[in-house]
């Protein structure tokens, strides 16, 4: 059972379910993203938005419902013949007050479809067509049950209580197969959250706005300003996303090598040349002039971003959009306009401004060149330029549901596009659009379904090496090969290791051909450093002597290129790779005395640039973990004195007991100390004071007790 209590914390839980309680700006923020977890159109989702403000809820509920309803989405659909096909008016979202006489949502769902059932398009003598998607549904007036008796209260938790167990059983209602929004107020947030607590679980998104509560009024038999929910009226169409490279991070692996991912090559079309519209003097700081005809929150976004350094370009576009507008210009031009606007920003974003803003301007701008032209050559690439939009879009709430959804989106259309045109007609675009699909299933496989979804990217990445010609494209060949070695490591990191490690190595030594270190001498170095870490995966299952070796000498020649000079960071982690496989050979059972303590050596050594070059680049985005690195050199310089035949002399044996003391506190000062990982440390210490007081009598003891703060020993004294 959901108390009020604990509704609280989860509603602090994540992007989607942040308390918004001060400004406008703030619930303009929430607004756009209830509004893109609508327009994605996916199946299965259930939303709340919280507003006690009725006027506002009013005011946002009736928003949404004329954006959302009815945009044309015509290009969606596989036509066989273009004069064939027919796109019904019909909603994308419906707007549906909760009848108080029988507060049952679901009934009033599935009585809204009985009535008005998705049309069939593209249906032909040839093709029986399909039909569209059935829409999302907001439900309204939840409010209104606190004038009705409390059995009637009771009723509507009920009907959501065996909603449960309806939607989510083999028996399951049709209007799942899209969303479904509740309006409600705080005080029906926290009844639903304690009454029908399976039902809040369900959940997939919550949406707070600021406001203040307004009393109950029923309203029921005047407007409320939505749009009748089946008017024959469209507004455009207002999500869907570009291509750019993507060269991810280096995967955070703890006491293991770390990782670099996929390097996704590409960039698309430039900018179109502008119709030749002449076109007022507009200066930096005029305001945008008015534009009647273009969608309203299309210009709002457009204003949150205007700044002095763009020469009035942005403003220019627009008025020439309005023109074109007025002369009922064309859907051609009106494309080639709206293309414009979204390149524009789509600059923005690759000159690495890829901001909310900028991302759903570009966004909505391609939609709306898609709806005016949806016969147009360049189709495909603007599909491809939506998927990657929404690629981007993931990152930048911290919700891992709301990016999920993001990056769903973006596989969506980049299978749009992939569905109007064929490898053998337009094989550079064919295999640009399953390189970047392969990427986004590889991230999608963090949220969700890992094995799966890298099998997925496995496909992808196959089917775009098909049609990269190796001999004409070699480095986005190359690219494309290490995307597949990636692919193929995660996939053996869940199942049949040897094979798909393999299948790792060979990929990655088909792209390192193509990068010669003369003239692509960081991404030879990357690859290397993959290779090296696959290298050490397959040790770990087969030939470990072997493996082990391979994965050192790929990882010093990875070195010659990852300079600490040139890229910090990725020095750093690949000396970190190097000190574990050092450490790891070091401890093979076939590895004499004499070449352990040679391998302990060199590890110390690695070990010991990585965490130095870490902490002389503070700002360094690592891609491991450096307090774990610290913990792991101070184990080496222990592990050299104490499980080795030390033949040094006390000097010696203390320099190293007091580095393997340096490092673990570096380390302890890491960690939180409720943590497995600061008790560990702990221990480590411990090992170390004793380890000096039985080589180096009473003296050594005290040695090793001055270099521990003093909030420590109370932990350590009790346990020597």
């Amino acid at each position: 059972m959901y108390t009020e209590k604990r509704a609280k914390t989860q509603l602090n839980t994540s992007v989607n379910e942040t308390v918004h309680t001060e400004n406008i700006s703030l619930n303009r923020q929430v607004y756009q993203r209830l509004k893109l977890a609508l327009s994605l159109g996916l199946r299965r989702q259930i939303l709340f938005a919280i507003c006690d403000d009725l006027n506002s809820r009013n005011r946002i509920a009736a928003r949404l419902h004329s954006t959302l309803a009815y945009p044309v989405e015509k290009v969606l659909y596989q036509r066989a013949n273009a004069g064939e096909l027919m796109t019904p008016a019909y909603p994308r979202l419906v707007t549906l007050r909760l009848n108080v006489n029988d507060p049952n949502p679901i009934a009033q769902i599935n009585q809204w479809l009985a009535n008005y059932p998705p049309p069939i398009v593209g249906e032909s003598t040839n093709n029986p067509g399909r039909p569209l998607p059935i829409p999302a549904f907001q439900i309204v007036g939840v409010e209104m049950l606190t004038k009705e008796p409390v059995a009637v209260q009771r009723l509507f938790l009920n009907y959501l209580r065996l909603g449960e167990q309806q939607l989510f059983g083999q028996e399951s209602s049709r209007f799942l197969e899209s969303s479904l929004l509740f309006w409600v107020s705080r005080p029906w947030l926290s009844a639903i959250q304690q009454s029908a607590p399976k039902f809040w679980h369900c959940r997939t998104g919550v949406f707070v706005f600021a406001g203040e509560p307004t009393p109950t009024v029923d309203n029921r038999g005047h407007g409320e300003g939505f749009a009748d929910s089946h008017r024959s009226e469209r507004e455009n169409s207002q999500d869907l996303g570009f291509d750019e490279e993507k060269i991810s991070q280096e995967i955070k692996h703890t006491n293991k090598p770390d990782f670099p991912g996929t390097a996704n090559a590409d960039l698309i079309t430039q900018i179109p040349e502008k119709s030749p519209i002449e076109s007022p003097q507009v200066n930096n700081n005029q305001n945008l002039p008015s534009l009647s005809h273009i969608n309203q929150e299309l210009q709002n976004l457009v204003k949150a971003t205007l700044n002095t350094d763009d020469n009035g370009q942005t403003q220019q576009i627009l008025w020439e959009i309005e023109q074109l507008h007025i002369q009922q210009a064309k859907g051609e031009e009106l494309a080639i306009a709206y293309q414009n606007l979204g390149n524009f920003y789509r600059l923005q974003i690759e000159q690495g401004q890829p901001t909310l803003e900028n991302l759903m301007i570009a966004i909505l701008a391609y939609q709306e060149a898609v709806s005016h032209d949806e016969s147009s050559p360049q189709l495909p690439d603007i599909l491809n330029d939506l998927g990657t939009l929404y690629w981007m879009l993931h990152r930048i709430p911290e919700d891992k549901e709301e990016a999920k959804i993001y990056i769903q989106q973006g596989i969506d259309f980049y299978k749009l596009a992939l569905k109007l045109i064929t490898g053998d007609s337009q094989p550079e675009t064919y295999a640009r659009i399953q390189n970047n699909l392969g990427t986004a299933y590889g991230d999608l496989a963090r949220f969700a379904e890992a094995v799966e979804n890298w099998n997925f990217a496995v496909v992808a990445y196959h089917e775009a090496i098909r049609y990269r010609q190796e001999e004409i494209e070699p480095l986005k060949y190359a690219a494309c090969q290490n995307n597949l070695g990636t692919a193929y490591w995660h996939l053996g990191q869940y199942n049949e290791p040897v094979e798909n490690l393999t299948k790792a190595i060979a990929a990655y030594k088909l792209a390192a051909v193509h990068y010669q270190p003369t003239d692509e001498p960081l991404k030879y170095g990357m690859i290397q450093n993959n290779i090296g870490t696959a290298y050490w995966n397959l040790s770990q299952y087969e030939q470990p002597m072997e493996n082990l070796q391979l994965a050192i000498q790929v990882y010093r020649e990875a070195l010659k290129y990852r300079t600490a000079v040139d890229v910090p960071h990725a020095y750093a982690a690949t000396q970190n790779n190097l000190g574990i496989a050092y450490w790891h050979l070091g401890n093979q059972p076939q590895t004499t005395k004499e070449d352990q303590e040679k391998l302990i050596k060199l590890c110390i050594n690695a070990y010991q640039e990585a965490v130095n070059t870490a902490h002389l680049f503070s700002n360094l985005n690592l891609s491991f973990d450096l307090w774990m690195t610290h913990n792991n050199l101070g184990l080496a310089h222990y592990h050299l004195v104490t499980d080795i035949s030390f033949n040094g002399d006390k000097k010696l044996l203390s320099q190293h007991l007091e580095s393997a003391l340096e490092n673990h506190l570096q380390a302890l000062s890491g960690f939180g100390k409720q943590t497995e990982n600061y008790q560990t440390t702990i221990s480590h210490i411990v090992s170390i004071i004793r380890t000096f007081h039985n080589e180096l009598g009473i003296q050594g003891q005290s040695l090793g007790l001055s270099k521990l703060p003093g909030h420590l020993l109370p932990d350590i004294l009790p346990k020597l």
